[in-house]
């Protein structure tokens, strides 16, 4: 049996949370009680030391990083679809997924908190939004004239890059100079089984 530890606030939990949810995994979903520190408690830093979410738990071994959990489920339960085997290929969703754990985690993800929670990471607001840009523009240039992000059609490249670029105005950044990014975050909501926050 696969497990999902999650808090719901966490973009990153979503991440998994889509990919469950569109490839219909089979699971149990755990809260982790974020308010009361139960993810830096001594059992859950035993499954991730990192003491974040998401884990995923899956035959007794944890999985503790979102791009993780995304590779995992994409290769064992979505075929070539959302991840493929080919090099190539593979390499041109992960540049993807590689930007979601740089600019859009340092700039987006980071700052959102730091709004929110006034709890600053790195850096300070001004900072968050000049890596929030780059991100940004680089989404908006690829999604001019595509409409995914990596090979014509949905793969894990976006759902990786989808939850803290749908937050953006979270973070005080306004997505309407983004149009291409805001048909693109509708598409991915309108794709049949993806999850809601």
């Amino acid at each position: 049996m696969i497990k999902l530890h999650y808090m719901p606030p966490s973009g990153n939990s979503y991440k998994v949370r889509i990919l469950l949810s569109l490839l219909k995994v089979p699971h149990e979903s755990v809260l982790v009680d974020g308010r009361n520190r139960e993810h830096k408690s001594a059992k859950f830093l035993a499954m991730n030391p990192r003491g974040e979410v998401p884990v995923l738990e899956v035959d007794g071994v944890y999985l503790w990083d979102s791009a993780a959990c995304l590779v995992y489920l994409a290769r064992t339960f979505g075929g070539d679809h959302w991840l493929p085997a080919d090099p190539l290929q593979m390499a041109q969703v992960m540049q993807w997924v590689a930007l979601a754990g740089n600019e859009i985690q340092f700039g987006l993800q980071y700052a959102r908190r730091g709004v929110l929670q006034d709890r600053w990471t790195a850096g300070n607001l001004e900072q968050g939004q000049a890596i929030s840009r780059v991100a940004l523009d680089a989404l908006e240039g690829r999604l001019k004239n595509n409409d995914w992000l990596a090979l014509g059609r949905p793969t894990i490249a976006d759902i990786a890059c989808f939850p803290y670029v749908e937050t953006a105005p979270q973070a005080k950044i306004a997505l309407e100079n983004y149009p291409s990014i805001i048909r693109w975050i509708e598409r991915c909501k309108a794709l049949p089984g993806w999850a809601t926050r």
